[in-house]
Parts: C-alpha cells; structure tokens; sequence
C-alpha cells in the first residue's frame, strides 16, 4: 500500500493520533489538564484530513483562503512559534510591527500547500512540534515563568503572558481552526468530524 491508498492514508493518521496520545509525558494535574485539552483539539484538526489526497488538503472550499493542509500548516507555525517564546522570549517571534509586505506574504503561505507539500509531511511536521511542546510544558519547572509579549498591532503594549497564558492560547487558536477546518472538510465532501 502507498500513501495515496485511503486507508493507509486513515491508518497514518489513525497511528499518529494514538502514538502521539501514547507516547505524551505521564503527568497529573494542571499540567495533563493543559496537554489532554490539546490533544484532544490537535485531534479533532487532523482527523479533518482523514482519506484526503495531497490535492484535496490543498483546495479552497469556502469563500476564504482557508485549505486544510494550510490550516495544520499554520498551527504548527503557530505553536512551534510559542513553544520558542516560551523558551527565548520576543526575540523568538520577531517584532511583528516592522514586517513588510514580503513578510506578510511569506506568512501567507503557511495556509496553503504549496508545491511539493505533502499532506503526510505537513502531518509529521504537525507532530514534531506537538511532541516538543509537550515535552517543554512537561519539564519547565514553572507555569507561571512570564515573558513580555513581542510587539505587535494586537498585543497591549508592555504586556507580559506566562507559560499558562501561552498553552491556553495555543489551546484556543488549535481549537479555533479545528472548527474552521471541518467547515472546510464539510464543504469539500460532505464528511464532518462529529455528528
């Protein structure tokens, strides 16, 4: 079987999933709270791409620019933008107040798929960073650690957001385009993520 067989494609993403959930750090409390609740959002985002081929994870179904290999792509960008934050700081994300049209164009890109993207390499990219943020939020010694938010337009100037505030913000965007994903899953063939 090859990866353009549906059920291969169905087992891959059945496997990750459970591999994913199987290999997560053993913890209690808050900090297995944060990562079951994104596991679980994580999940819901990549099922949307059950039995999809590399052309069907990169079409546009709604009236926006949104595709489903696209959305994974700029969730992974997203949280493994936040896991460097967490690490590093602003300076891991840049000052988003001095980008320009260019950057904003290559920012664009992350949701699409673009040529010689794979819906199998944008998944296992996916899974990369969830393995690496579940690590960090496993062995950071403190959830309340704080860092000054980078500048940008949507940022209150001075702020600061600590490593909790960060996971319930990946947690809340992951859901967010989860949803977003299974109005763009729907409209390409019907098939829904629940219900």
């Amino acid at each position: 079987m090859t990866l353009d067989d549906p059920t291969t494609r169905e087992s891959t993403t059945r496997e990750s999933t459970t591999r994913d959930l199987a290999e997560a750090p053993a913890l209690s409390g808050e900090r297995a709270d944060l990562l079951e609740v994104l596991a679980k959002h994580r999940h819901f985002l990549r099922f949307t791409t059950r039995d999809l081929t590399d052309e069907q994870a990169g079409l546009r179904t709604t009236a926006g620019e949104l595709c489903l290999g696209g959305l994974i792509k700029h969730v992974t960008s997203v949280e493994r933008g936040w896991a460097d934050f967490i690490l590093d700081g602003p300076s891991a994300m840049g000052d988003f107040t001095a980008m320009t049209e260019a950057d904003w164009a290559q920012r664009a890109d992350e949701f699409r798929m673009l040529p010689g993207e794979t819906l199998a390499g944008v998944l296992a990219d996916y899974a990369e960073v969830a393995r690496r943020t579940d690590d960090l939020v496993a062995t950071l010694p403190d959830l309340e650690a704080a860092q000054p938010l980078p500048k940008a337009p949507w940022f209150e100037p001075a702020a600061q957001w600590s490593v909790r505030r960060v996971l319930l913000h990946v947690i809340a965007e992951t859901a967010q385009h989860a949803g977003h994903a299974d109005i763009v899953r729907e409209s390409l063939d019907g098939a829904k993520s629940m219900g």
